[in-house]
């Protein structure tokens, strides 16, 4: 007799809402992470899941159910709840030059590695044995930070071996897209157990997740050979950065971040992605973001520049960690007023006011949806005039019915 998923899953699956993130995985062995024909991770059942899975991931699974946003001092509809916004930049310059943008995450997971508050940091990075993937990757010093640092748009299933990790002892530190930190956080507020072993939860403002045939697009379109690619990168090492395959003989091939995110990655995202409510990692400690300057259009200009990173931080413990790296030196912030943020993420502003038209598009057409409470999403909407927030709605109805999702 074939194994089933839990019935939660099962929706999850067939509704498209699957972010990837391997938290069921995680917690029951009778789960298993497999690649669809387009690449992404996906829950496949190989045994009899255990009594209570689909209780639990019906309130932690992403796919599920978005983690509502906590209280804070201070809270925006569209950037979330929030302690200080500043924006900044990793002293140490090697961090800096590394990470994505200012390399703020990176320092903060050394940091506490460093101060012994934390054993281990789980995070994703490029492969050795196939650069051209991504996978679940312990960091306990410096050169293993240093091996993660930078953007990873690709697949990945950060949480797949959480159990596996909750089994060796030590403190964790775990950095994750904003639906991996939402799956981790309900997790938490689930399990105190589990919630005592996290010094912190590190995020940032994700765009969406491309498949893993976005990353092959870019190497055809590098001219490279896959089977010889020793390192591939798709941004840091400057700001933003290019992507780029490290061939075994040494030669670089690059593209700039305009054409391999604009032209390619952002064509091959997940349909969960397109309904998602917090790209802003506002159930983070901390959550970090590119600090684009703006062009004269007033879109970002992704002209190469020392990184600069935004930050804010999210919960008293989030507040208190870049509080002690700043002290430390290993951080260097300025305060930034929260309206500003729009100018340096007009994008993800964006997807912030258009979800709920989005959202009722996939209702209307008859598609599971996740829980979505306490996010802020009417609040957001407002800020959008009707007929922009209709047309959303409608073009996304059109896509569905047309089976473009």
């Amino acid at each position: 007799m074939a194994q089933r998923l839990p019935p939660i899953l099962e929706k999850v699956v067939r509704g498209e809402t699957c972010s990837g993130c391997g938290l069921c995985a995680g917690i029951d062995p009778a789960i298993a992470m497999t690649r669809d024909a387009r690449g992404f991770f996906r829950p496949r059942a190989v045994g009899k899941a255990r009594e209570g899975s689909d209780a639990l991931l019906a309130t932690a699974c992403p796919g599920a159910r978005v983690s509502p946003w906590a209280e804070a001092p201070h809270r925006h509809p569209l950037w979330g709840p929030w302690w200080r916004c500043l924006t900044g930049h990793a002293t140490d310059p090697e961090i800096r030059h590394r990470g994505s943008s200012g390399g703020v995450i990176s320092a903060l997971a050394l940091h506490l590695l460093q101060t012994g508050e934390a054993d281990r940091v789980l995070q994703a990075a490029m492969d050795p044995e196939r650069p051209l993937e991504t996978i679940a990757w312990r960091s306990t010093d410096r050169g293993g930070i240093l091996a993660a640092a930078g953007s990873r748009y690709a697949p990945a299933s950060p949480l797949a071996g959480l159990m596996a990790e909750l089994d060796r002892p030590g403190r964790l530190v775990f950095v994750g897209k904003p639906c991996d930190a939402g799956a981790l956080r309900q997790l938490c507020d689930a399990d105190k157990a589990i919630a005592a072993r996290f010094v912190a939860i590190l995020s940032f403002f994700c765009a969406a997740t491309p498949s893993q045939r976005g990353t092959d697009r870019i190497v055809e379109a590098l001219g490279a050979a896959p089977d010889q690619i020793a390192r591939f990168r798709y941004r840091g090492e400057g700001w933003p950065g290019s992507a780029a395959a490290t061939m075994k003989d040494g030669e670089e091939k690059r593209m700039r971040y305009a054409e391999s995110w604009g032209a390619i990655l952002s064509k091959e995202v997940q349909f969960r992605c397109k309904i998602c409510p917090d790209g802003v990692g506002g159930v983070a400690d901390v959550a970090a973001a590119d600090a684009w300057y703006g062009g004269e259009d007033g879109y970002p200009a992704f002209e190469e520049a020392e990184g600069r990173s935004l930050i804010l931080t999210r919960t008293a413990r989030g507040d208190a960690l870049v509080a002690a790296a700043e002290a430390a030196g290993r951080l260097a912030t300025e305060a930034l007023a929260i309206e500003d943020v729009v100018k340096m993420q007009p994008h993800q502003a964006h997807r912030r006011r258009h979800l709920q038209a989005r959202a009722l598009a996939v209702r209307l057409t008859g598609g599971f949806l996740p829980a979505m409470e306490g996010l802020d999403l009417e609040a957001a909407a407002r800020g959008e005039p009707l007929l922009p927030r209709l047309k959303a709605t409608a073009g996304l109805v059109r896509r569905i019915l047309e089976g473009r999702r």
